[in-house]
């Protein structure tokens, strides 16, 4: 008995340990749940800048996909997170991080997104700090949400709003290639 007893201990952790991702020095889940849809993780990396980690950055589907350009274009609910690491990333950094990822995502064509860029960008209203997770999420039928530590800060609507959106991390010029690359499970 006392050998079962041990025996299902150690599957319990094996099971509890694949169930995430390590990722620098983050542990991201390897399933994620929004808008009561399963969502796997797609691929994982870091955000790196001046050989700092800043954040470890995953995206999540309800299947494994590496075309970013269908992925970007997909009406069906999805998820970047970004679990920050360093004291580095400011609120003031992350909103001009976040214009210069749309500036480049729309190759410049801002116009049309302008007012739920900066709607969006002010959801993150309060100073970032080291250990706190963003949840970026597209829900079919909603738009682009943004999570602070799982509690939704807002909303912006439009599927193209969502592409460009999602680009900033997986489009033709991305905020960073490696994290492009490890994101898209490559």
């Amino acid at each position: 008995m006392k050998k079962l007893s041990i025996l299902f201990i150690v599957f319990v952790t094996f099971i509890s340990v694949n169930a995430q991702t390590k990722v620098g020095d983050a542990t991201l889940p390897n399933t994620v749940k929004f808008n009561e849809e399963k969502l796997i993780i797609n691929g994982a990396g870091i955000r790196e800048k001046f050989f700092f980690d800043i954040y470890a950055g995953a995206l999540y589907l309800k299947k494994k996909n590496t075309s970013a350009s269908t992925i970007a274009k997909a009406d069906e609910t999805m998820a970047i997170k970004l679990h920050i690491l360093s004291g580095m990333m400011s609120r003031d950094k992350m909103a001009s991080a976040l214009r210069e990822g749309f500036k480049k995502s729309t190759n410049g064509n801002l116009k049309p997104y302008n007012k739920r860029i900066e709607k969006f960008i002010g959801f993150i209203n309060n100073e970032i700090e080291v250990d706190q997770i963003y949840d970026i999420v597209y829900e079919k039928g909603k738009g682009s949400i943004i999570y602070k530590d799982g509690v939704e800060k807002g909303y912006v609507t439009g599927l193209d709003f969502k592409e460009a959106l999602f680009n900033i991390w997986i489009g033709s010029k991305p905020a960073d290639k490696g994290l492009k690359k490890e994101m898209l499970g490559n």
